[in-house]
C-alpha cells in the first residue's frame, strides 16, 4: 500500500486517469431512470482518491478547464450570434429573464442562510446544474484579497456544495419540466394535443403539396420503370411527367432515362420520355410505390440503377438562413435533393418541419444525386467535408487570446472585477465559433474531437477538484450540513415554476415551446430528454437551441457575479 500511495503522489497522472476512467464508468450505471452522471461521478471518485493526499500542481486544472471553455463557447457561437441579431430575439430575452432568476434566487436564498461566497457559488453551480461555474469561482475567489488559507478554504468549499445540490438539480429539473410543466400549463393530454397540432401546422407546405417531403426519417427510393401507358404514345418531356405528379402531389423526380436504342440519358428538363423506354423515378418510399397504372411496370435492372447517391453536411449560411424548408425546397437549385436532418446547437437535432426556420450555423444533411447535391451545396452555404484533423493553431491561440483578454482586471473601489482567463477562454469561444459560420474554411474541429475537448476538458478538471479537496470533502458535508440540500431544491424549483408561468403569460410561447425554453435556459439536457418523451414530440428542441446557447455563457458568466455579490 506504501507503494501505490507513494507512486501515485510522485506520479500525480496516474490517479488522474484513474479517477477519469472510474468516473466514467460509475457515470454510466443506471437504477430505472436515475443516474449520477459523468460530472457528478468523476467528482466522488476524486474524493475517494483525494483521501492519499496527492499534490496537483494548480496549472493542470486551468489548463483543462480553459479548454472545456473554449469548446463551450465554439459549440455555441452561430445560434448565439444568430439569436442576437434577431432570429429568436423574444427566447433571448426569455433566457436572459431566465438567468436572471437563478442568480436572484439562489443569491436570496444563500443571504437567508447566511452562506459565504463559497456556499454560494457551490449551491448555484449544483442547484444550476452549470459545473463550470466550480471553475469560474475558484478563479473568481482566487482574485480577492485575504489570506491564502482563506482562499483556499472557500475553494474546497464549493466542489462540496456542487456535490449535494447537483442530484436534484438535475433529477429535479428534468422531473419539474417533463412531468409537472405540462400539468400546470394544462395538462399532460391537452398540451400533447396542443403539441400533435403546432406540429402538423410547422407541416404545412405553401409551395409544395407533398405533406411528405419534410420528415426527415423517411428513406429516399429509386426505381425503375417500363414505360407501356398508352399516354406515352406521344413523347412527354420530363418536366411534363415531374408537372403530373406535382399534380397529384407526389415530390417524385426523373433521374434517368434509358431509350430504347439503349442510350441513357440523365436528368434534363427536355430529355423526351416515349413508350418503350425505361425511367428511373425518386422520391419518399411511400409516394413511389405504385406507378404502374399510369408508367408500367415496375422492372429489376441493376445496371440502370446503378449509379451514384450522395449524402452530405452543409453548414447554412447567410445566403440561406432565415428560410423555412419550404422555402429553399422551393429554390431550383434543390431539385433531386432531399433533407434528410437538420442539426443545431453542436447536436441538438430539431424536426425537419416545412415551417422550421433555419438558422446561421445550422448543419444539414442533404441526400441526391451526385450532380444534384453537388450544385445544391454551395447554394445552400458551406459542404463540410470528412476531417479529423483539428486546426490546433486556430484552437492554440483563439484560447491564449481569450486568456489574455480575460486577464484584464478592472478595479472598483477595493473589489477586483474580470472576466478571469476562464472567462475569456469562453467569450473567444464564442467569438470564433461565430466566425467560423462567416469563414468555414477557417478554424474546423471536427466533432469527435470537440466532443472530446468538452468532457475530457470539464472532467480533468472536475477530477483534480475532487482529488484536491479529497482531504477536507468530509469535513466540508459537515460544515454545510443536510439543509443545503434543501435549500439546493428551492434554488432549483423556484426559478423553473417562475420561469414557466413567465414564459406562459408574458412571452405567450406556446407550451411545448414554453417547456424547451425552460430546459435550454437552463442548459439541462436532461430534461430536453423528459419533456420530448412526455410529449411523444420533438418540437421542445426548436425551444431549446437559442436559449440554451444563451444560457450556457450567461450561468457560466455569473458565477463571478456571485462571488462579488458577497464580497
Amino acid at each position: 500500500m506504501s507503494w501505490f500511495l507513494e507512486t501515485f503522489r510522485t506520479y500525480p497522472s496516474i490517479p488522474i486517469f484513474l479517477t477519469i476512467g472510474l468516473g466514467f464508468l460509475l457515470g454510466k450505471l443506471k437504477y430505472k431512470t436515475f443516474s449520477l452522471g459523468t460530472v457528478t461521478s468523476v467528482l466522488l471518485v476524486g474524493v475517494v482518491v483525494g483521501q492519499m493526499n496527492i499534490p496537483i500542481g494548480a496549472p493542470l486544472k486551468s489548463l483543462f478547464f480553459l479548454i472545456f471553455l473554449f469548446a463551450i463557447g465554439y459549440k455555441c457561437g452561430p445560434q448565439f450570434a444568430a439569436a442576437l441579431k434577431g432570429q429568436g430575439i423574444k427566447q433571448v430575452i426569455f433566457a436572459c429573464v431566465v438567468c436572471v432568476l437563478c442568480l436572484v434566487v439562489t443569491w436570496g436564498c444563500a443571504k437567508i442562510m447566511n452562506y459565504n461566497a463559497a456556499i454560494a457559488t457551490g449551491l448555484f453551480s449544483g442547484s444550476q446544474t452549470i459545473s463550470a461555474v466550480i471553475g469560474i469561482g475558484t478563479d473568481t475567489i482566487g482574485t480577492l484579497d485575504m489570506s491564502a488559507d482563506q482562499k483556499k478554504a472557500w475553494i474546497d468549499l464549493i466542489p462540496v456544495c456542487y456535490a449535494v445540490t447537483y442530484v436534484f438539480g438535475t433529477i429535479g429539473s428534468a422531473w419539474i419540466l417533463g412531468n409537472i410543466g405540462p400539468v400546470l400549463l394544462g395538462g399532460l393530454k391537452k398540451v400533447r394535443q396542443q403539441t400533435r397540432e403546432l406540429e402538423e401546422s410547422l407541416n404545412h407546405s405553401d409551395t409544395n403539396d407533398d405533406p411528405a417531403f419534410i420528415s426527415g426519417n423517411r428513406p429516399i427510393a429509386f426505381r425503375a420503370y417500363k414505360v407501356t401507358a398508352d399516354s406515352f404514345s406521344t413523347p412527354q418531356s420530363i418536366a411534363q411527367v415531374e408537372e403530373h405528379f406535382k399534380s397529384l402531389g407526389r415530390r417524385i423526380f426523373v433521374e434517368r432515362v434509358r431509350k430504347t436504342d439503349g442510350t441513357v440519358s440523365e436528368y434534363a428538363p427536355g430529355v423526351m420520355i416515349a413508350k418503350g423506354d425505361e425511367v428511373v423515378l425518386s422520391g419518399r418510399h411511400e409516394f413511389i410505390i405504385g406507378d404502374e397504372s399510369w408508367i408500367g411496370p415496375e422492372t429489376d435492372d441493376p445496371k440502370l440503377l446503378s449509379f451514384p447517391i450522395e449524402k452530405t453536411r452543409v453548414m447554412v449560411q447567410k445566403k440561406t438562413a432565415g428560410l423555412t424548408v419550404d422555402q429553399l425546397r422551393a429554390k431550383p437549385f434543390m431539385y433531386g435533393v432531399m433533407i434528410r436532418s437538420i442539426t443545431r446547437q453542436g447536436g441538438v437535432e430539431i424536426p425537419v418541419l416545412a415551417q422550421t426556420r433555419l438558422m446561421q450555423g445550422d448543419m444539414l444533411v442533404i441526400e441526391g444525386l451526385k450532380q444534384e447535391v453537388g450544385a445544391a451545396a454551395p447554394a445552400i452555404g458551406c459542404e463540410e467535408h470528412p476531417t479529423t484533423a483539428t486546426d490546433m493553431v486556430f484552437v492554440a491561440l483563439s484560447i491564449a487570446i481569450g486568456a489574455i483578454v480575460g486577464a484584464l482586471t478592472l478595479r472598483i473601489g477595493k473589489v477586483p472585477v474580470s472576466l478571469s482567463t476562464s472567462g475569456g477562454a469562453l467569450i473567444a469561444g464564442l467569438f470564433f465559433g461565430w466566425l467560423r459560420t462567416k469563414r468555414p474554411s477557417a478554424g474546423i474541429i471536427p466533432d469527435s474531437s470537440l466532443w472530446l475537448m468538452n468532457n475530457l476538458g470539464l472532467n480533468m478538471f472536475i477530477a483534480v477538484i475532487g482529488i484536491q479537496s479529497g482531504p477536507t470533502f468530509v469535513s466540508g458535508i459537515k460544515e454545510v450540513g443536510f439543509m443545503l440540500f434543501v435549500i439546493g431544491i428551492v434554488a432549483t424549483s423556484l426559478p423553473l415554476f417562475i420561469s414557466m408561468f413567465i414564459g406562459h403569460k408574458l412571452f405567450k410561447f406556446h407550451p411545448a415551446i414554453n417547456l424547451g425554453c425552460c430546459a435550454g435556459a437552463r442548459t439541462t439536457t436532461a430534461s430536453l430528454g423528459a419533456i420530448t418523451s412526455s410529449l411523444g414530440s420533438s418540437i421542445p428542441a426548436m425551444g431549446y437551441t437559442v436559449t440554451y446557447a444563451i444560457g450556457n455563457t450567461l450561468l457560466i458568466l455569473m458565477g463571478v457575479a456571485m462571488v462579488l455579490l458577497f464580497v
